[in-house]
């Protein structure tokens, strides 16, 4: 049975691409429902290729042949405040690509992918998805827009505006793959790609994702990515919550407290020993570059 790549490890390595382009084409394509196509891959602060595997997000921004922005972020490891920061990339993604003096009729449609590996909050479902639409309060319908555009009245909804969020709970999917949306779960998951399937950019990652076609170099790169990702999913998800429940056996704030500040302080050891840099250290655990250089 053949192994494929990683779908994080792609992204960072593969797919930005334009050969590649087809098996994002495919995701998108599934989720929005229509065919997207891809004209390039933009750059940002995010957006770059980064040589530490052990750094668990990965970003990629590109442009549809409508000119929208699409975003698609990798998550691999739990973080506070985590919508918040969609939000901020959102409205940094349209900040980005308006110039200054234009119109806001140049403003583009943004939609933000969203495959996170961590516990996201409560709910049922391995897909969310989410957008803008204002309701009337009284009488509960949808404010449509009239706008002239080349002398014709145009009628358009905040939906055809307004940025959509798409969020994947990877971990939450338990189902056998029947329908195209589910075979893109299944891979991103558990690794399976269909030997038949026809779904949507799930025909070229069998091609292009290969394990065994990779060369030895990248064959031991990712082999390390993926212990890096096991090391960092069992200190973030055990460690964390071993603090926590400490302090809250104790029934004490200042129990619960120093339990989290314990168990950040052995987080942050052991993130030292496996060789990461103090500032990813930094981000995973709130501790600070002079605390962490004490350790």
């Amino acid at each position: 049975m053949d192994k494929y790549i990683r779908f994080d490890w792609a992204a960072k390595r593969i797919l930005r691409d334009k050969a590649n382009f087809g098996v994002l084409e495919g995701l998108m394509t599934v989720l929005l429902g229509e065919k997207v196509t891809i004209v390039e891959i933009l750059e940002s602060e995010g957006n770059q290729r980064l040589e530490d595997d052990k750094f668990n997000r990965v970003d990629i921004k590109a442009r549809n042949s409508k000119g929208e922005i699409i975003l698609v972020e990798i998550q691999q490891t739990r973080e506070l405040y985590y919508l918040q920061r969609i939000l901020y990339g959102v409205a940094k993604a349209i900040t980005e690509h308006i110039k200054l003096g234009d119109k806001y009729d140049q403003v583009r449609k943004v939609y933000s992918i969203s495959i996170v590996y961590f516990d996201l909050g409560k709910g049922a479902d391995y897909l969310y998805h989410g957008q803008n639409n204002f309701i009337g309060i009284h009488t509960h319908d949808e404010l449509k827009i009239n706008t002239r555009d080349k002398d014709a009245i145009k009628i358009t909804t905040p939906a055809d505006i307004f940025p959509e969020y798409y969020i994947i709970r990877v971990n939450e999917f338990n189902k056998v793959a029947t329908t195209p949306l589910e075979e893109w779960l299944d891979y991103l998951r558990n690794g399976n790609i269909k030997d038949n399937t026809t779904t949507p950019g799930l025909s070229e990652a069998k091609e292009k994702l290969r394990y065994l076609q990779m060369t030895d170099a990248d064959r031991h790169a990712y082999d390390r990515h993926i212990d890096n990702i096991m090391i960092e999913n069992d200190i973030m998800e055990t460690k964390v919550i071993e603090g926590l429940e400490q302090g809250r056996a104790e029934g004490r704030a200042e129990g619960r407290a120093e339990g989290l500040a314990e168990s950040r302080s052995d987080i942050a050891r052991k993130m030292k020993a496996s060789g990461m840099s103090v500032e990813q250290i930094a981000q995973f655990t709130g501790l600070s570059l002079e605390e962490i250089a004490k350790l």
